[in-house]
């Protein structure tokens, strides 16, 4: 048996700012449990719901030495679905409203203290992992600490780490001296060769450095990252580190998204019966947000943080032009503020057409899913992308541009051939994107017997994270020997 520990800063059930918390939440479950003991250690923050803090028992507490103080550590513990997650407790840190703030440094100082709590709390809570699989610049120090000052205690000696990189951009970067002040890390750690990077002391770049192993959420993203364009200053060290370097693509619940079981849809359906079921949801969905009453018109879904990553430039530049057609588009996020601007006046101008809805609703993204029959993601850049997989689950056809994960899921449509689950676009241009979307239009309309063996195919993709818990397995078996 081998004991595996999850450090991150967010998990489902517990606490989700994005897509983060579906694999910690999600990939431990997954994962073998008759030869892998998973255990999963993430902050108690006051902004935990209720019904979930009321699941957590209190284990114990101790004084830590921090940034020239004693810090208090609370350990709670709670068991879901077979899984033990221990949370670490201190207000100071993981007080206020929503998990991450706006202060950089103090989001620096908040992590570091949880990575080195994270490492002081196994003796304590009697587990001594294999390895520790820490994800994102949250937890990149955890492999720093472990070998700086933990290594010579017997009880961590010989464990193992893994850093995955979710998103490249975030990175944990403050100035050199306070960064020094904070972790108490010496000077010989803050060169170019470990944590500093153009003059800044850099979170994720220690994780790099110092992990046994590097992961990311797909094989196309692990390849874009040792490129100038996508490496995000981080390129040089990536391909240093590419024999140890690895894209593991996410998976998706397939409990939870599934059409034929799914409690928050209009109409359940599924790969037999979609052709009569599915277009009963886009009727339903039509009527509850006021769109012309039409299922047989093209509905075009977008569930996403409304940011430039996600393309949303290229829609900017089109929509005007893509309104002219015979679509209906239905908006669900929030984001930046000329984006969700941008949708609210075009609803008000094609409005029975275009759907804003500038919030974020776990209820209406699952009708999205549900009733729409092109879902559009043309990502700037993409490490996995959660809601392509989703939209395959639910037959919904993904509009994407062949980027990290998008390009290893979604396989673009050949007439001739008779195969692809997804239609897709190589150049980060707003007319090719709708192009793209035009000749789905045209292949929905004209070609309906295609399009509907296309969403055959599309729900018969298997993106559960069985799949991918295999390969994390095997990761785990190459690094324990």
């Amino acid at each position: 048996m081998k004991n595996i520990l999850f450090v991150a800063s967010e998990g489902v059930p517990f606490i989700k700012t994005g897509g983060l918390a579906d694999v910690v939440g999600s990939l431990p479950k997954s994962i073998d449990r008759n030869y892998y003991d998973v255990r999963v250690i993430l902050p108690k923050y006051t902004c935990m719901k209720q019904e979930l803090t009321q699941k957590l028992e209190f284990v114990t507490n101790f004084y830590m030495d921090f940034h020239w103080k004693n810090e208090y550590v609370g350990i709670l513990h709670a068991e879901v679905d077979g899984i033990h997650y221990y949370f670490i407790d201190n207000e100071y840190f993981f007080g206020g409203f929503k998990p991450y703030g706006d202060n950089a440094l103090f989001e620096i100082e908040k992590f570091s203290f949880f990575s080195k709590a994270a490492l002081s709390i196994l003796p304590v809570i009697g587990f001594r992992p294999d390895i520790i699989h820490c994800h994102d610049w949250q937890t990149g120090l955890v492999p720093v600490y472990l070998k700086e000052r933990f290594q010579g205690n017997e009880f961590y000696h010989g464990i193992k780490t893994i850093m995955t990189i979710h998103n490249l951009k975030f990175q944990g970067k403050w100035s050199v001296k306070e960064v020094e002040d904070i972790t108490g890390l010496s000077q010989y750690y803050f060169t170019p060769d470990k944590l500093e990077a153009y003059k800044d002391a850099n979170l994720l770049k220690g994780g790099i450095v110092y992990a046994d192993a590097v992961t990311t959420v797909s094989p196309t993203y692990a390849e874009e990252i040792k490129t100038a364009f996508y490496g995000e200053g981080l390129d040089g060290l990536l391909n240093a580190r590419a024999h140890d370097l690895r894209g593991i693509i996410n998976g998706i619940d397939y409990e939870e998204f599934n059409p034929a079981t799914d409690k928050r849809i209009a109409v359940p359906y599924n790969a037999a019966n979609f052709r009569k079921e599915k277009s009963k949801n886009k009727r339903a969905l039509q009527e509850e947000l006021g769109l012309n009453k039409d299922e047989k018109c093209f509905m075009i879904g977008v569930v996403s943080r409304l940011t430039d990553q996600k393309g949303f430039d290229l829609i900017a530049c089109v929509l005007e032009e893509l309104c002219q057609d015979a679509i209906q588009l239905v908006v669900l996020g929030i984001g930046e503020e000329q984006y969700e601007n941008m949708f609210r006046h075009y609803d008000w101008k094609y409005h029975g057409k275009v759907s804003a809805n500038i919030y974020y609703s776990e209820d209406l993204s699952h009708k999205i899913y549900a009733s729409a029959d092109a879902f559009l993601m043309p990502s700037l850049f993409e490490p996995c992308g959660l809601s392509q997989l989703m939209s395959l689950r639910y037959g919904t056809i993904p509009i994407v541009r062949e980027t990290g994960g998008l390009k290893d899921t979604v396989e673009p449509y050949n007439e001739f051939e008779g195969t692809g689950t997804g239609f897709s676009f190589a150049n980060y241009n707003a007319h090719e994107m709708l192009n793209t979307v035009r000749y789905a239009e045209k292949i929905y309309y004209d070609k309906k017997r295609e399009w509907n063996k296309m969403v055959d195919r599309a729900m018969a993709a298997d993106f559960s994270w069985n799949v991918s818990a295999g390969k994390y397995q095997l990761m785990y078996d190459w690094l324990c020997g």
